[in-house]
This record gives C-alpha cells, sequence and structure tokens, in this order.
C-alpha cells in the first residue's frame, strides 16, 4: 500500500469551474508531488460527480496517487476510487469498510478529538484528521485545534495523521514538526497562480520528516 505522506490536495468546485480545468490544475499538483487527493463536490448533479471521479481516478494512476472521495461511499465504489473520507455525520467507518472492503483507504474527520481518532481506528479507519489549526477559508467556522493534538496523536496513534485547516507553505513547517504525515490543503494549493511549482514547495517540506 502506498505510504500516505506529504501533500494531501482537495478539490473544489469554485477553484475548479470545468472538467477540464479540474484536470488541469489537479494534473499540475500531481506533477508537482501531491500524494493523495480528495474529490469533494456537494452538489446534486450525480452524473457530473461520478464522471468527474472517474476521470480524476483515471489521472491519479498515472502518478501512483490514491484518489478518495469526500462523505460518498457509493460514488467512491462506483469510479473505482480508493476509498473515502467521512465526516463525523456521514455515516460509520465501520460500514464504510465493511462497503468497500479491507483494502480501501477510509480516513475520518476528528476535529480537536483523540477520542474521536481512537474511535475512528477501532472502526476500521486507517488514517484521521485533525483541524483546523489555521484560520480557514474553506471552513471559517471550524473548531480549532492546538499544535499540541499533533504530537499527541503522534504518540498514542499507530496510523497517519492529517493535518487541515488553514494550512499555507508558510506555517504547513509547524504541522509537519508537531507531527502532522499530511498536510491537506485547498485554497494554498489551487488558488495558487502556479499550482505544479506551490505542490512542489509543499512538497519539498516533507524531505526531512
Amino acid at each position: 500500500m502506498t505510504r500516505l505522506h506529504g501533500l494531501y490536495g482537495l478539490t473544489d468546485a469554485k477553484l475548479m469551474p470545468s472538467d477540464n480545468a479540474m484536470l488541469e490544475q489537479v494534473e499540475a499538483a500531481l506533477r508537482g508531488g501531491m500524494r493523495l487527493l480528495q474529490y469533494r463536490d456537494k452538489s446534486s448533479d450525480a452524473e457530473k460527480r461520478l464522471r468527474q471521479a472517474r476521470a480524476l481516478r483515471d489521472l491519479c494512476r498515472q502518478f501512483d496517487c490514491p484518489l478518495l472521495i469526500n462523505d460518498d461511499v457509493v460514488l467512491a465504489h462506483a469510479c473505482g476510487a480508493d476509498g473515502v473520507h467521512l465526516g463525523q455525520e456521514d455515516g460509520s467507518v465501520a460500514a464504510a469498510r465493511t462497503y468497500l472492503g479491507t483494502r480501501a483507504l477510509i480516513g475520518q474527520t476528528c476535529h480537536d478529538s483523540l477520542e474521536l481518532a481512537h474511535r475512528a481506528i477501532q472502526q476500521g479507519a486507517d488514517h484521521v484528521a485533525f483541524g483546523a489549526f489555521f484560520p480557514s477559508q474553506t471552513k471559517p467556522g471550524a473548531t480549532s485545534a492546538p499544535l499540541s493534538l499533533l504530537q499527541a496523536a503522534k504518540e498514542q496513534l499507530n496510523v497517519p495523521v492529517v493535518a487541515i485547516g488553514g494550512i499555507s507553505v508558510d506555517n504547513a513547517p509547524q504541522v509537519i514538526e508537531a507531527g502532522a504525515d499530511l498536510v491537506a490543503v485547498v485554497h494554498a494549493l489551487f488558488a495558487a497562480q502556479e499550482i505544479q511549482q506551490q505542490a512542489e514547495r509543499f512538497s519539498q517540506q516533507f524531505q526531512h520528516s
């Protein structure tokens, strides 16, 4: 299984208003070293979501980069994605594991709670996400999490730890040093003028971790 470590990109429908824009931006990030991608689309257009997810699956495979689907276990299965990322309100990890099988990558948002992380792992999650560590444009009302949480997570948990929430090239070293295996990024990656170079900047920060 691919080691989960490095830059974790999340798609954004506003920053990627068309299929072509999405694929071009994601490919640039992949060329810059992105190691994990989450397809996140909250629209009700099931046809578009399946089409885009399948296209991203094909693109990610060219770069040996796993693709996760946000919140939607059925879509993850239908498009042949590598797994799913679940919020706390998006069904159980155990049910997702049963549906997607033992090889699927399943992550869950755990906000600022080690208790939620322990529960997710017990149910079958193979990585967990904490945040927000900094003010987030994507989720401005997100729960705030301290950097010390990452240090505790690395000591207590035996799965990769994701840091999310307002992470930029400038503050990413703080969460990596504190123990994050991956940094999950939306705007600081896909709103950049030169996405490939921005992905390279993020990726370089993991070379010594």
